[in-house]
């Protein structure tokens, strides 16, 4: 019996202090790692919201500059010392005009990247495309040039239009082709530039 408690007494096991503060040491790794997702995603939001106003300050900069819209000028000599596809200078970038804003706005070292004018459109930091074109989207006030993001999750297109207009998917001017379902992607999300 002596020799039974000995061995028991010998059989060092945890305290409910030591198991309390791996818990806890547990519940702070989850919390930054949670955390940390959460700094990531919200880094990639202000980044769409970014890119669409250096996007909206190069499109302003061209226009003061050269008195015509990127991708709808018909001029050769603009932007100077390039050659370019030329639009139809209706006041409207529409079509094929929509990739040839990028390649202006490059061309006259607005924006940074280098763009064909036929099919190269630069990238938002979930994957999918940005243009600007001429539209008149369903539940929009007007039509106008918008900024058109391709394939954005819908909680992401749901933070912006909360943060920037009303938050209805279907009203305003940002606008999503689709429902702000959680967990799915919108193929065009508009904001009215």
């Amino acid at each position: 019996m002596l020799r039974l408690k000995r061995q028991m007494k010998d059989q060092a096991g945890f305290t409910l202090v030591e198991i309390a503060i791996v818990m806890v040491i547990i519940g702070l790794l989850i919390g930054g790692v949670l955390k940390g997702q959460a700094m990531i995603q919200n880094a990639r939001v202000k980044n769409v919201v970014k890119q669409g106003d250096e996007f909206r300050a190069a499109w302003a900069t061209f226009f003061d500059r050269y008195g015509v819209l990127p991708g709808d000028e018909n001029l050769a000599a603009i932007p100077p010392q390039a050659a370019d596809g030329e639009g139809n200078a209706n006041g409207r970038v529409e079509g094929a005009e929509a990739f040839e804003v990028f390649r202006d706005l490059s061309i006259a070292q607005m924006i940074g990247g280098a763009y064909n004018g036929t099919t190269a459109l630069p990238r938002h930091s979930f994957g999918g495309d940005v243009d600007i074109i001429w539209f008149d989207p369903a539940g929009a006030p007007q039509a106008g040039h918008y900024l058109r993001y391709t394939n954005l999750p819908a909680d992401v297109c749901q933070e912006i239009d909360l943060k920037y207009d009303n938050g209805a998917q279907a009203t305003g001017t940002i606008v999503g082709d689709a429902a702000y379902t959680a967990g799915t992607i919108i193929p065009n999300f508009y904001m009215l530039f």
